[in-house]
């Protein structure tokens, strides 16, 4: 029986390549994403043809209602739950704190760090009742070390609680065989740059990466797919920087 992940926010960038990377290793996936309907439909094509059953879960992670009826649909489907990458995520355009506003702070907290936080939740009661251990992976970010004044405070601010997060949470679950890390992309060639109104920031920035480049969504996909695995069977609590040495 293969294991089961659910990759939240897996239509585009990052969550895309882990899904397809993650087809090739033997997981049935349950896709989540929010309104991508067409991506996520391609996606799932690509995992199938890869081998994997999966499951598209439309929902929006802010909202509670949205998170139970995701995780309904696994229960449906799978009747089991063994690992998560909890990459759904969003960022604003750039912005200094005092052009700011409550509700930008309050989408961004919603979606990045509370619906991030009850979909752990969800995942570790299943796997707390299932007792065979499981797996979560929190998509984090170089900004919440950089601090990204200037262009995207709050959204690194969000990315510094899930770190604070996934070392408290991997403290509580780790007697279970729990394991719960954290990815940080750095400088990555997705969607999300121009989503912030800076198509070309990645190659405008490579400069000041070490290794004088960006990064690919695959290159921290691989890292991500990895923690999932048994080679990281004695790893948790840990935060991996995928950063070219940023």
């Amino acid at each position: 029986m293969k294991p089961v992940l659910l990759i939240t926010g897996g239509s585009l960038g990052i969550g895309a390549a882990c899904a397809r990377i993650a087809a090739t290793q033997g997981y049935d996936i349950a896709l989540n994403y929010r309104s991508s309907a067409t991506e996520a439909e391609a996606i799932a094509a690509d995992c199938r043809a890869a081998g994997s059953k999966v499951v598209l879960c439309q929902g929006d992670v802010s909202d509670p209602a949205a998170i139970a009826d995701i995780y309904a649909k696994i229960d449906a489907e799978f009747g089991r739950l063994n690992a998560v990458i909890n990459n759904a995520g969003v960022v604003d355009q750039t912005a200094r704190l005092t052009d700011i506003d409550h509700a930008r702070l309050r989408r961004m907290f919603d979606i990045n760090v509370i619906g991030a936080m009850l979909v752990a939740k969800e995942a570790v009661i299943r796997m707390q009742a299932q007792g065979t251990g499981g797996v979560i992976v929190n998509m984090s970010s170089a900004a919440a070390r950089l601090g990204s004044g200037n262009q995207y405070l709050d959204y690194a601010a969000s990315k510094a609680a899930i770190d604070c997060f996934t070392k408290g949470l991997s403290d509580e679950v780790a007697a279970q065989n729990i394991r719960v890390m954290a990815v940080r992309p750095g400088l990555i060639e997705t969607e999300i740059h121009a989503k912030g109104g800076e198509p070309g920031r990645a190659d405008r920035l490579a400069h000041m990466v070490p290794m004088k480049r960006k990064g690919t969504a695959e290159e921290v996909a691989r890292a991500t797919v990895w923690l999932l695995s048994d080679d990281a069977s004695y790893v948790t609590g840990s935060t991996l920087d995928v950063t070219g040495g940023r």
